[in-house]
């Protein structure tokens, strides 16, 4: 019953996320409208980390598999692609790094910044 209802948190918080990307006009994915509300109920209090981490840490290793469908749409428009596969990789390269070390530098300003609190 308990991961039922961090799931149900989880959900809730990407249905959030799904009304006000149709209530406000702007080009904003309603995934990163649900990140962004995850993240303020987090950051307030809200929302204890306690309350969804052994659901969060689920769909984290599951991750991977949320990908395949995505490859066999590219594999299925193939020979679209095939015209355009330099930019597309360079797009792709440049981003996922990009991404990776975004990531990376904001992780570790949280840990410096949370070591910073402790002392």
């Amino acid at each position: 019953m308990q991961y039922l209802m961090q799931l149900g948190i989880i959900l809730a918080v990407s249905f959030a996320g799904e009304v006000l990307n149709a209530l406000l006009p702007l080009p904003v994915p309603a995934s990163v409208y649900g990140l962004c509300l995850m993240l303020a109920l987090l950051a307030t209090g809200v929302l204890k980390p306690a309350q969804i981490q052994p659901v969060s840490r689920f769909l984290i290793a599951v991750m991977p598999v949320m990908f395949l469908p995505t490859c066999v749409g590219i594999m299925d428009v193939a020979d679209q692609l095939l015209p355009v596969l330099l930019p597309f990789l360079v797009v792709c390269i440049v981003g996922s790094a990009l991404v990776m070390v975004v990531s990376g530098r904001v992780a570790q300003a949280a840990i410096r910044r949370e070591r910073g609190a402790r002392q």
